[in-house]
């Protein structure tokens, strides 16, 4: 297993020293909203009312959005899965 070393020089890299250390965590939260998606565009079940069906329209919408989170994370050459 090889290793990773990163390297801040500077106070006023403390921003990209949180950015670095976070990126777990933002693909989590991405995971976690394509998750709340996937309930609308697979189940039927809205996200406006957690005991509700989705409309057609809200599918339609989480359907998109998940397409465009994707191209988006693709574009940036993330892969969520």
């Amino acid at each position: 297993m090889g290793k990773v070393i990163l390297e801040f020089d500077s106070v006023e890299e403390q921003d990209d020293i949180k950015s670095a250390m976070d990126g777990y965590k933002w693909k989590l939260a991405m995971w976690d909203l394509d998750n709340e998606l996937r309930k609308t565009t697979k189940y039927g079940q809205s996200a406006l009312s957690r005991e509700g069906e989705a409309s057609e329209l809200e599918h339609d919408l989480a359907e998109r959005y998940r397409e465009l989170l994707r191209e988006t994370l693709t574009s940036y050459g993330l892969i969520l899965d």
